[in-house]
């Protein structure tokens, strides 16, 4: 578990997730019902994936499948962030601090997955 906590991108999807949850509850105060639920499932599954990557890679390969998962969902997660500002139910200033913050989860997972294809799949 110590390996875990000092793993830069567990610790960063794990903070990004509980701002997403903050995000939800703001969203079920506005009465704000399928947006919600579908950043709250989007935006907390990045970390999940990156945990169960993390603590129960069974290879390298499966290792870089639940990374490139967590990748989808942070695509996602970028689109319903989108979809809430321009729909006015979140402000630019929170969509830009959370789109940065999802938008660098997803520089270093990249990173993660380039570097750990480059080490253990390539050819030469």
């Amino acid at each position: 578990m110590n390996e875990e906590k000092d793993n830069i991108i567990v610790q960063k999807s794990y903070a990004f997730a509980l701002q997403i949850i903050q995000l939800y509850k703001s969203l079920i105060d506005k009465k704000e019902f399928v947006l919600s639920k579908q950043i709250l499932r989007s935006g907390t599954s990045i970390g999940a994936n990156i945990h169960e990557a993390v603590a129960a890679g069974e290879s390298k390969k499966d290792f870089v499948h639940k990374l490139g998962v967590a990748v989808k969902e942070a695509r996602e997660t970028s689109y319903w962030l989108n979809l809430l500002k321009d729909s006015d139910y979140i402000t630019n200033d929170e969509f830009n601090r959370l789109n940065n913050s999802c938008d660098e989860i997803v520089r270093i997972l990249n990173s993660i997955i380039l570097t750990t294809k480059e080490r253990y799949f390539s050819n030469s």
